[in-house]
């Protein structure tokens, strides 16, 4: 659903003339625009962008992201006021999904029901990640889509209702790509290592910000090959695949988010499988 609108100085609505509905809308929004995909925007050069009401960030030639949360069912609204003082409003309403249920033996039992000596190191790290989550840099390097991070065996789908070792966990975020360690992981896209530590869940963790609240994650890695704060080409080698942290054997998790949003990187990539072995 679409309809025109005028925008004053801020992005609030107003009625215009009949027939102003004839006109085209002047964006566009593209891509999966599903549960958990990443949306790319484009707008005339100097408009100002909203998502609900909260102003996005847009760059010099017109382009903005936003995500669509792995549940969401309502529309997300966007406006756009133009630089002429005129504007759209279109409502997108993500694609249902269905996630199945997997069940994973075999993890160690303490990283399912952690001790609690190591309650407040889980909280820290998980803090950690959630504010390096929330950075919105100016970047752009999201726009050029993204590769398969490594090669591997598809073994844990993004959504999917997790029982581990058989207690019922949070929904797997991520995808796992299964792989012999020290199988070298390739940055997908150019970016900003934002975290590179070793986390006790997680075990080798690196995160990746690519610009505009698009950030992507690398879980369980025997290896890290980069620091916080190195800039990172596409195809770059970031880490050795392993199986560290909440893990049975080896292989990656890939994550990506929009700011707080789980987002599913296997929507976004250039190809639809990660190469084979």
């Amino acid at each position: 659903m679409s309809r025109r609108l005028f925008a004053g100085a801020a992005l609030s609505l107003a009625a215009l003339p009949a027939g102003a509905d004839d006109k085209p809308v002047r964006f566009s929004v593209t891509g999966a625009l599903a549960q958990g995909s990443l949306a790319l925007g484009t707008a005339p050069p100097g408009s100002l962008v909203a998502l609900d009401g909260r102003p996005l960030r847009i760059t010099a030639d017109g382009r903005f992201v936003f995500g669509f949360g792995p549940d969401q069912t309502k529309a997300s609204l966007i406006t756009v006021r133009y630089p002429d003082g005129d504007g759209d409003s279109s409502s997108f309403t993500p694609t249902p999904r269905q996630y199945e249920v997997q069940r994973v033996s075999g993890l160690p039992q303490k990283t399912v029901t952690p001790p609690p000596e190591v309650a407040a190191r889980i909280a820290h790290e998980a803090e950690t990640i959630y504010l390096a989550r929330l950075t919105d840099s100016p970047g752009t390097d999201f726009l050029s889509g993204f590769d398969w991070p490594a090669p591997g065996i598809e073994s844990g789908l993004f959504g999917s209702r997790r029982i581990d070792n058989g207690v019922p966990m949070a929904p797997h975020y991520g995808v796992d790509m299964a792989a012999p360690t020290g199988t070298p992981v390739h940055a997908p896209a150019d970016g900003s290592v934002s975290i590179c530590d070793d986390y006790y869940l997680d075990g080798g963790f690196t995160l990746i910000d690519h610009g505009q609240g698009v950030s992507t994650s690398y879980l369980h890695q025997s290896k890290r090959l980069v620091k916080a704060g190195e800039v990172v080409k596409r195809g770059q080698a970031i880490g050795l695949i392993g199986a560290t942290g909440r893990a049975t054997g080896p292989h990656l998790h890939w994550a990506m988010n929009w700011f707080e949003l789980r987002l599913d990187p296997s929507l976004s990539t250039r190809k639809p499988k990660p190469d084979p072995l």
